[in-house]
């Protein structure tokens, strides 16, 4: 059975989407095979239309399509339970739903008005024009004011993840000593940084960043392995 994931790609076969981190850190942590099928930002609507979609991740496993991160990992939590858990039981899934929902609203503006006029120049041609305008609409503001804000917008980062900051200074993961869902709803957000930007928005002593290479290092350094415009 061919498993593929639906993913978000900028030129040099950049993959930056938090969201599409979350869900292949959830195929490597339940030890599935699957391939990617990169999607520009103007192919996403025509590529994963079949799912009756209109954005990624989308994950075709056999006859099923499921599209949306979260929607992801619980189909494979289901699906796959003979395989290591995402979640570790039901309170560790509502720990996960609530981590997502940190990253979603807490982290991803700030990392967004911070960096996303670098995703711009590492987008490939064809989506620029889309991706400016509509960047600019979102912020209401355009990439120049943005550009003067990134200070504060990297200060507000660093502040909003003291909770990750506080935990992972006194044991290896968002739940202990192993690795779930809860840490891959967060990583998105500091992958999605890394694979699109040079911007330090962490300083290089922050628990945070010692616990993200942590993940990187799992699965065989599968997160390490791909291209990233810093380090």
């Amino acid at each position: 059975m061919t498993r593929i994931l639906y993913d978000l790609a900028g030129a040099n076969d950049l993959r930056f989407s938090p969201h599409c981190w979350k869900s292949r850190m959830a195929l490597k942590h339940k030890g599935l095979e699957f391939t990617t099928e990169p999607c520009t930002f103007l192919q996403v609507k025509e590529k994963v239309a079949f799912a009756d979609w209109d954005k990624v991740p989308v994950l075709a496993d056999g006859d099923t399509n499921i599209g949306d991160s979260w929607a992801i990992a619980e189909y494979l939590e289901e699906t796959y339970p003979e395989a290591p858990s995402l979640f570790g039981g039901y309170d560790g899934k509502a720990f996960a739903r609530f981590t997502n929902e940190y990253a979603n609203t807490q982290l991803n503006p700030l990392i967004g008005g911070a960096i996303v006029y670098d995703i711009h120049d590492h987008i490939v041609d064809a989506d620029r024009d889309y991706f400016k305008a509509s960047r600019e609409k979102t912020f209401g503001r355009t990439f120049d004011d943005l550009r003067a804000g990134r200070e504060g917008f990297v200060t507000r980062f660093q502040a909003a993840l003291a909770p990750v900051r506080n935990i992972v200074r006194a044991q290896l993961f968002l739940m202990g000593d192993a690795p779930s869902y809860a840490d891959y709803a967060v990583f998105g957000a500091l992958q999605w940084i890394r694979c699109s930007s040079d911007c330090a928005m962490m300083r290089p002593d922050d628990a945070v960043l010692a616990w993200r290479d942590r993940i990187m290092a799992l699965h065989d350094g599968y997160a390490s392995s791909v291209p990233a415009v810093a380090a």
